[in-house]
């Protein structure tokens, strides 16, 4: 959903992939035109004496967010954004670049002086929480429940609000947002759900079951996801980063988060334009090209 072109503000906050040297190169490129356009630099603190950057705000007060790296830092970026409700402009310096809005230094270099100066637009993307024992996390993604290191296969209950859909012999069970939907549901046999669509979907991690398929529910829907008294050792996993160990009964509940994410947008998404660039959809195993 994108909205009347928005002003970047007079702090700009980055989220770089410290480890990368590319990503380190870029952000030093992108704060000489922040510097450059009179705005203030913010910084998380774990940023600062890698970059060797001064940090002149907080966070809490920016008006961008720009993430540096690749998918997986726009990932953790997109926690901080929403959690202080920021845009966020993704910066490709990685290797597939699927959910950044720009891809590489040079593009970069091009596109953020008129970003600074004339300012955006945004589209919305749906997010998720996860929720056990009274805490909560986010994911822009998926949220997974996985079985711990055991080869045997074991039943996780999955119910809807307050009807039971079954209990499913599997090794865990995912649920994902249509920006997820093209991520680790895709890998799991889950049907890519186009970016505009209010719903979430939920698959089955390799399922003893003939006929299990994945499902597409609404958007609003509490999906709860029970770990059967046979399991020894599961997971709670969000965007690919396992968050707590979890013992036989316990149970996740997972929902649509309170705010969507916000992306920085350069021009107008063209989402089958990317899915057949980077994921090959559509081409034919005979084209080489």
């Amino acid at each position: 959903m994108s909205v009347a072109t928005r002003s970047a503000g007079d702090v700009i906050a980055f989220f770089v992939d410290v480890r990368r040297e590319r990503a380190r190169a870029a952000a030093a490129i992108a704060a000489a035109i922040v510097a450059a356009h009179g705005k203030r630099i913010a910084l998380g603190s774990a940023h600062e004496a890698v970059l060797k950057l001064e940090p002149q705000a907080s966070i809490e007060g920016a008006g961008l967010l720009i993430s540096i790296g690749g998918d997986g830092t726009l990932l953790r970026a997109a926690k901080v954004a929403n959690e202080y409700d920021i845009p966020l402009l993704g910066v490709n310096t990685g290797r597939l670049g699927f959910l950044t809005e720009l891809d590489g230094a040079g593009a970069m270099e091009r596109a953020l002086p008129a970003i600074l100066s004339d300012g955006f637009q945004i589209e919305e993307r749906i997010a998720l929480t996860a929720s056990w024992n009274g805490q909560e996390h986010f994911a822009l993604n998926d949220v997974v429940v996985r079985k711990g290191a055991v080869s045997r296969i074991v039943p996780f209950g999955l119910s809807l609000g307050d009807e039971v859909v079954g209990h499913i012999p599997s090794d865990g069970i995912i649920v994902a947002t249509p920006t997820g939907s093209t991520a680790y549901f895709l890998s799991a046999g889950g049907p890519i759900i186009a970016p505009g669509v209010d719903a979430l979907g939920i698959a089955p991690l390799l399922p003893h079951a003939l006929f299990t398929r994945p499902l597409i529910v609404p958007v609003h829907s509490e999906i709860t996801i029970t770990c059967d008294s046979e399991i020894l050792h599961a997971n709670l996993e969000v965007d690919g980063q396992s968050v707590q160990d979890l013992s036989p009964g316990d149970s996740v509940i997972v929902r649509r988060a309170r705010r969507n994410v916000r992306f920085v947008r350069v021009e107008r998404l063209r989402f089958f334009s990317l899915l057949e660039e980077k994921l090959r959809w559509g081409v034919s195993i005979k084209d080489r090209t």
